[in-house]
């Protein structure tokens, strides 16, 4: 559907494109504010995305999902941002042997209720303090696997890496929040 709308859209369809925006500003809001934690750096990667997807229309591959190639364009945007800030942590510095909790599947969603809000307050600001300090490839790839729910294969193909990159990276990531949490929740 999309790739019909992406069609319509190059040739100058607004309301095709309108449809398109419909579609993925909610999502592709939700995971750039889960990579950046930032509202207005978050809609601007939205508003960023969508002019890039109108002025590249022409590029976009249809054999390829258009989902994974207006995601690949937001991630590239976040990745891109995380970088361009200061790193407040070494991954080499991280030491310990401890068994830890699953504390990424503890990452709320969006339909809180203000009872579970109270409740995980505490805990959502700890894990959101621990993904905060992911260096930038980890970030990507466990905000789109456990905040998306993308598939390796999906995330591979949004960031154009090799599956075992992203299990790799998946592993690393978990890794790091292990740590990071083990001690504080």
């Amino acid at each position: 559907m999309e790739a019909r709308l992406a069609r319509m859209a190059l040739k100058g369809d607004q309301h095709a494109f309108a449809e398109i925006v419909g579609l993925y500003q909610d999502k592709l809001y939700y995971m750039s504010y889960r990579m950046l934690y930032n509202r207005q750096e978050a809609e601007d990667v939205v508003q960023e995305t969508f002019l890039r997807v109108y002025k590249n229309l022409d590029r976009y591959d249809d054999t390829m999902k258009f989902s994974t190639w207006i995601y690949r364009i937001a991630t590239n945007l976040c990745i891109d941002r995380l970088r361009k800030r200061k790193p407040s942590f070494s991954l080499d510095a991280e030491t310990g042997d401890h068994d830890g909790i699953d504390g990424y599947s503890m990452i709320p969603s969006d339909d809180r209720t203000p009872e579970s809000e109270l409740m995980l307050s505490d805990t959502q600001r700890i894990i959101h303090n621990a993904i905060e300090t992911l260096p930038a490839k980890y970030k990507s790839v466990m905000v789109l696997r456990y905040l998306q729910d993308m598939s390796l294969q999906e995330i591979g193909d949004v960031l154009e890496l090799p599956v075992t990159t992203v299990k790799t990276r998946v592993h690393r990531g978990r890794e790091f929040l292990r740590k990071k949490l083990e001690h504080k929740l």
